[in-house]
């Protein structure tokens, strides 16, 4: 027999926080990306698309190296 194994309230109150902010951040990201004119991001608007999915370091590496200041 193997033992169920459950998670607490508070610990699935925090995973959805977490999810949230995960898909927030990469909203974010994305309407920054459409809103800028492509000289103002390094390499091109479609190579960042699949970047930004890659979960929290996509949309980071966006606003920390993709964006021109």
């Amino acid at each position: 027999m193997t033992a169920k194994k459950t998670v607490s309230p508070p610990a699935k109150l925090a995973l959805g926080i977490v999810g949230l902010l995960q898909i927030a951040l990469a909203l974010a990201a994305f309407s920054d990306l459409w809103a800028r004119r492509d000289s103002e991001i390094r390499m091109t608007k479609p190579a960042w698309i699949p970047i930004i999915l890659i979960n929290w370091i996509g949309p980071l590496a966006y606003f920390i190296s993709g964006v021109k200041r």
